[in-house]
């Protein structure tokens, strides 16, 4: 039998209309009257030709495709991965599907796939929003069609969020560095406006000027590893008084750690490190790495409530709600007290 088998295949076959098909097909065969022997007949020949309802139609009869959208830069870094695993685990309980996409910060990529989720008349988005695709986040949310950013949020976008508070976790891990000794500390983040670079980079700066100390920062024009390792090699070859550095993200302190490879810098002897994202490598790095650690359970748990009660309809879509989660300091052997 073809594989693209039709309702009206069916309904040839059994000689009864579509329209009592699809009634069958759809669950409603008791509401609509058909009889539980001509409603058998149905179930056994779409078990038998191994019909599958074409998704699309569905959601457009009933107004639900019970898919979402979500979009992040790069999913294979650790935390959007983590996050994307923990919302893969709480949409399927509720009988939710995701369709997961990177953007690779690409921004006309970003708007194909927005639109490929548009095509696919998702029920929600989930959403790291991208450095310059605010007014069509806008345009999405005023769809009124339920959207939750995450790790990010855009102050004048009214919407509903989930982010950690990147300024005061900086902040403890900065001041952490302070009561450990250190008084040359550096901030390695990118050139970029996103508002949890810049809250990252204002709670470092807050501890840097109460202390007097000097602002030692790097913004690196994020282009990719290798781009990023050279911008970091001609500053710590400039800084060579650094006596600690924190890192605003996983990926750069990766990049970090390369860096130090390459200059032949020994975290253990040289320089304390902190890392904004903790992931499992930095607990088995010799020294371990101490690291800001996002909630990420409490983030995605928190993502999955606004977003099911907008679905559901126990939140109305003008009714935003924004959750700011405390993120933990893990502290490890690479900030060990000076003495």
């Amino acid at each position: 039998m073809n594989t693209k088998i039709k309702i009206k295949d069916i309904a040839d076959e059994l000689n009864i209309s579509s329209t009592t098909v699809s009634f069958v097909i759809n669950g409603k065969a008791k509401e609509k009257n058909i009889s539980k022997a001509v409603a058998q007949k149905v179930l056994d020949l779409v078990a038998e030709w191994g019909y599958q309802p074409n998704s699309l139609a569905k959601s457009l009869r009933t107004g639900k495709s019970k898919i979402i959208g979500f979009l992040v830069d790069d999913i294979s870094e650790p935390f959007f991965s983590r996050i994307a695993r923990l919302i893969d685990e709480k949409a399927s309980e509720h009988g939710y599907k995701i369709l997961f996409s990177s953007t690779r910060n690409n921004n006309e990529k970003a708007k194909e796939l927005l639109q490929i989720f548009r095509d696919r008349h998702v029920d929600g988005y989930v959403i790291a929003l991208p450095e310059g695709l605010e007014s069509e986040i806008e345009k999405l949310i005023n769809t009124q069609v339920p959207v939750v950013l995450f790790d990010r949020y855009v102050p004048g976008i009214e919407t509903d969020y989930v982010v950690t508070n990147n300024d005061e976790s900086v902040f403890e891990a900065t001041q952490h560095l302070v009561n450990n000794g250190y008084r040359n500390i550096g901030f390695i983040t990118i050139e970029t406006e996103q508002q949890q670079m810049l809250d990252r980079l204002a709670g470092f700066k807050r501890v840097i000027e109460a202390n007097n100390l000097k602002n030692n920062v790097l913004k690196i024009d994020y282009q990719n590893s290798e781009n990023s390792i050279k911008q970091m090699k001609k500053f710590f070859e400039i800084n060579q008084n650094l006596d600690a550095v924190i890192f605003a993200a996983n990926y750069i302190c990766m990049d970090g750690l390369r860096t130090f490879k390459q200059l032949n810098i020994n975290p253990l002897n040289n320089i304390a490190i902190v890392s904004f994202d903790d992931f499992e490598l930095l607990e088995f790095y010799n020294p371990p790495i101490t690291a800001i650690a996002q909630p990420v359970e409490q983030i995605a748990e928190n993502i999955m409530k606004i977003l099911l009660s907008k679905l559901n309809g126990q939140l109305q879509i003008s009714e935003h709600k924004q959750v700011v989660l405390p993120a933990l300091l893990n502290v490890r052997s690479s900030t060990l007290k000076r003495v």
